[in-house]
C-alpha cells in the first residue's frame, strides 16, 4: 500500500501517479514474486501509464526528422501592404537559458523546492500524517508477507487445516488495516495537493495583476494561462507530491531491506549490490529530459496561446478569410509539441524497459540463489518465497526514487516558467510607510504634472518630454494629438502604473508616489478605449465599480447613464448574463453600462480615454449626455482623437511626439493655427462620427 496523490499530472505523457508505477514495468518482478501461488502485489492505488506516440501519429512538420527538437517559432510576417493583419500576440520572452541561470541541475531543482516550499506552511501536519500512514502501510505489508510464509512452510507443504486459520485471520486483520490507512494516506494526500495548487496558483495569479502593462504586451496571453495550470501543477508534483512519493519509499526501502536482512543477511548484500545500476540509468536520462521537458512545456503554452488569440480575434479572423492561417499556425504549434512530445515519450519508455531489465535480473538472480539454497538444505521454500517477495517490495521504491529524479527534472522546467512571473519586478509598488504623506480617503480631485519625462521599460525613446499640465475639479481637459503621442501614457502615469524618469504626478498637491496605490486608484476612474465587460450579470458589471452596491445603488446609476430603459428590455432585465463580444449589446448600449459603472464609483477624478471610438454618429450623440452628467463637479481628462469633444472643453492640450505644443480653448487654437488646426482640416467633426456638425461636441 503506498500514499500518493490522486490528482492527474502532466509532467510527461507516460509518467505514473505519485506513489504508483508502471504495472507493465512491474510484471518480472511479479512474475518472478507469484511462484508457487506467492500473493501478487496489490495494484497501487491508480497507478496507470501511457504509451509513446505510435510510429504511424500525425506527421511530422515539413522539413522535420523524427526525435529532432524544436526551435523558437519563426516571427509572423509584419501587416502591410499585401498582408491582412495578424491575430497572434508577441511572442514572450522564452524560457530562462542555461547560460542565464547556470546552476547545476540538483541545484537548480533545491532552489525551485526552496521557493515553493513555504506555500506548505500550514499543511506540513498532514503532510506528516501521510508520512505516518506511509509507515503502518509498509509494515502491515511486511506483516503479510511474513505470515504468507508462516503459512506456506505450515499449512501448504504439510496440509495442514488447522494451522492455516490462524495466520490466515491475522493475515486479513493486517489487510483491512492496511486498506484503511491507505485509503486515510492516499486520501489526505490528495486533499493536500489540491490545497497546495489552489494557494500556488493564486499567489501567482495575484502577482501578476501587479505586473506593469508591457509585461502583458511581451507574453502571449494563452502562455500565461498555460503558466497558471500546467506548470502550477508540475511545482505540485515537486513540492507535494514529492515529498510524499519519496517518504513512501524511503519507508518501503527501510522495512523491506530490513525484512530482507533478517531473513539472509548474505543473499540480500548480494542482490543489494544491484541497487547503483537503477541510479546509474537514472542519472543517463535527467540531463535529456530536462531540456525537453522545458521545451515541450512551452510548446503546450503556445498551443494555448494560438487557441486563445484565434478565439478572441474571431471576428477578424473570419473576416479576413483566415481559417486556413490560423488552423496552420495550430498546426505548426502542435508539429512543435508533437516532437517534443514523442521525444519525452521515447526517453522515459526507453527508462521503463531498462529498469525492467534490471529488475529481471534481479530477480533471475533471486531464484537461482534461492534454489541452490534450497537443494542444501539452508532455506525453506516458505523463506524463498517470503525473501524474493520482500526483494520485489523492494526495488519498485528504488525505481520510484529514480523516476522521482525525472520527476524533479521535469519539475524544474514549469519552476524556471512560473518564476519569471513571480521573479518579474512589478513597475511601482506603495511606498514605504515611513514615506507616506496621510490624504483624506476622498480627494478633492486636483491633477498636476510637473516637468515629466517618461519612456516605457526597454524603450530607446521618451515617450513624454518635459510635459507640464493642472487641471482642478470641475474642468473638462481635453489632449489630442497624432497617433503615437504619448497621449494615453498620461493616464497609465496618473494611475501609478509606472514612475515617470523625470518630474512627477500630483493628485491634490501631493506626489501620486508618496500614496498608497490602493487609496490613490480609488480616487480615479478610468474609461477605457475598450469597454471593460465581465462574463456575468448586467447588474455584477455595473456593480463591480464599487464594492457593496446594493441594487438600488445599480439602478440610479444606470438612469443616470441613459440605460436602465434598454436594461429593463433584456430578456431577463439587469440579470442578463452578458460576456465579452456580447451580441445582445451594441457598442454605445455597452459604453453606457461602463458610464453607469462610472457613475456608481464616483471618484473627483475621471480619465476618459477615447470614449466614442468605434461609435456612430447616433450612438456617440446619446453618450454624450451620460457623459456630461458623470463629468459634473469632476476633473474631467478626455484623451481623445476626437476633435468634435475639444469644442466644448474648458481647454485642450496638444501633443506632439511627447511634447505640448499648444494649449488652449477650442476656439483659441483655430486662431494661432499650427498643429490643433491642421488636425481639424484633417479629421473635421461632420466625418469623424462622433456629433452634428451644427453642434460640434458641446456637451449637453
Amino acid at each position: 500500500m503506498h500514499f500518493h496523490s490522486s490528482r492527474q499530472r502532466t509532467v510527461r505523457p507516460d509518467a505514473p501517479p505519485l506513489g504508483g508505477v508502471d504495472p507493465t514495468a512491474l510484471e518480472p518482478a511479479r512474475r518472478g514474486a507469484t511462484a508457487e501461488g506467492q500473493p501478487r502485489r496489490r495494484q497501487r492505488f491508480g497507478a496507470k501509464s501511457k504509451a509513446a506516440a505510435p510510429p504511424d501519429a500525425p506527421p511530422y512538420p515539413p522539413g522535420s526528422a523524427p526525435g529532432d527538437l524544436p526551435g523558437p517559432e519563426p516571427r509572423p510576417p509584419q501587416a502591410g501592404p499585401g498582408h491582412p493583419p495578424t491575430v497572434s500576440a508577441p511572442l514572450g520572452t522564452g524560457l530562462l537559458t542555461d547560460q542565464q541561470y547556470p546552476l547545476p541541475r540538483h541545484f537548480r531543482a533545491q532552489a525551485a523546492f526552496k521557493r515553493f516550499w513555504p506555500l506548505t506552511k500550514g499543511d506540513r501536519r498532514w503532510l506528516l500524517g501521510v508520512g505516518m500512514c506511509a509507515i503502518v502501510a509498509a509494515l502491515a505489508e511486511t506483516v503479510a508477507i511474513l505470515l504468507f510464509a508462516e503459512l506456506t512452510d505450515n499449512a501448504l507443504q504439510k496440509g495442514s487445516v488447522s494451522a492455516f486459520w490462524g495466520p490466515a485471520l491475522t493475515w486479513l486483520g493486517v489487510a483491512v488495516i492496511g486498506a484503511l490507512v491507505g485509503y486515510l494516506g492516499n486520501s489526505l494526500g490528495a486533499w493536500t495537493a489540491i490545497r497546495f495548487v489552489v494557494r500556488l496558483r493564486a499567489r501567482v495569479f495575484a502577482h501578476l495583476q501587479e505586473l506593469p502593462p508591457h509585461f502583458f504586451q511581451r507574453n502571449r496571453r494563452g502562455d500565461l494561462v498555460e503558466r497558471l495550470t500546467g506548470d502550477v501543477d508540475s511545482i505540485e508534483a515537486l513540492v507535494v507530491s514529492g515529498v510524499v512519493q519519496a517518504a513512501t519509499a524511503v519507508f518501503g526501502l527501510v522495512f523491506y531491506a530490513g525484512a530482507a536482512l533478517l531473513l539472509r543477511w548474505d543473499l540480500a548484500l548480494a542482490t543489494f549490490g544491484l541497487v547503483p545500476l537503477f541510479f546509474a540509468a537514472t542519472r543517463q536520462f535527467t540531463g535529456r529530459l530536462r531540456e525537453v521537458s522545458r521545451r515541450e512545456r512551452r510548446a503546450e503554452g503556445a498551443i494555448t496561446a494560438v487557441v486563445e488569440e484565434t478565439l478572441v480575434n474571431v471576428v477578424l479572423t473570419q473576416a479576413y478569410n483566415r481559417q486556413r492561417d490560423e488552423e496552420e499556425r495550430l498546426r505548426r504549434e502542435s508539429g512543435t509539441w508533437f516532437r517534443t512530445s514523442l521525444v519525452s515519450a521515447r526517453l522515459n519508455q526507453f527508462y521503463v524497459q531498462v529498469l525492467e531489465v534490471l529488475e529481471t535480473i534481479c530477480v533471475l538472480s533471486i531464484i537461482g540463489l534461492g534454489a541452490w539454497e534450497i537443494s542444501a538444505g539452508r532455506m525453506s521454500l516458505g523463506q524463498l518465497l517470503a525473501f524474493a517477495a520482500f526483494i520485489g517490495y523492494l526495488y519498485p521504491p528504488i525505481r520510484n526514487l529514480g523516476q522521482l529524479g525525472l520527476t524533479v527534472t521535469a519539475a524544474t522546467a514549469g519552476a524556471d516558467r512560473l518564476l519569471e512571473i513571480l521573479d518579474a519586478p512589478p513597475a511601482v509598488t506603495d511606498p514605504p510607510p515611513e514615506t507616506v504623506i496621510q490624504t483624506p480617503e476622498r480627494a478633492d480631485g486636483r491633477v498636476e504634472a510637473r516637468q515629466v519625462t517618461f519612456r516605457y521599460p526597454g524603450g530607446s525613446a521618451n515617450v513624454l518630454t518635459d510635459f507640464s499640465f493642472s487641471a482642478v475639479p470641475g474642468e473638462l481637459l481635453v489632449i489630442t494629438g497624432p497617433s503615437g503621442a504619448g497621449k494615453s501614457t498620461l493616464a497609465a502615469l496618473l494611475l501609478r502604473f509606472y514612475d515617470p524618469d523625470e518630474g512627477s504626478i500630483l493628485l491634490d498637491g501631493i506626489p501620486v508616489n508618496r500614496q498608497p496605490l490602493a487609496r490613490l486608484r480609488r480616487n480615479i476612474t478610468l474609461l477605457p478605449q475598450e469597454t471593460l465587460v465581465l462574463h456575468d450579470t448586467v447588474e455584477e458589471n455595473i456593480a463591480s465599480g464599487r464594492a457593496h452596491a446594493t441594487h438600488e445603488d445599480v439602478v440610479h446609476a444606470a438612469k443616470a447613464a441613459d440605460a436602465h430603459d434598454f436594461i429593463c428590455d433584456l430578456p431577463d432585465g439587469y440579470r442578463t448574463v452578458i460576456a465579452p463580444g456580447t451580441a445582445r449589446l451594441s457598442g454605445g448600449q455597452l459604453q453606457r453600462v461602463a458610464i453607469a459603472r462610472a457613475m456608481l464609483r464616483d471618484a473627483p477624478v475621471l480619465l476618459l480615454d477615447e470614449p466614442t471610438t468605434g461609435l456612430d454618429t447616433l450612438a456617440a450623440q446619446r453618450i454624450l449626455g451620460p457623459l456630461h452628467r458623470l463629468a459634473e463637479g469632476r476633473t474631467t481628462i478626455v484623451i481623445t482623437h476626437d476633435l468634435a469633444l475639444a469644442a466644448g472643453a474648458d481647454r485642450v492640450l496638444v501633443l506632439d511626439e511627447g511634447r505640448l505644443v499648444q494649449s488652449g480653448t477650442h476656439t483659441q487654437l483655430l486662431h494661432q493655427g499650427g498643429l490643433y488646426a491642421s488636425l481639424l482640416e484633417a479629421h473635421p467633426p461632420a466625418h469623424n462620427g462622433t456629433a452634428h456638425p451644427s453642434r460640434p461636441g458641446v456637451l449637453p
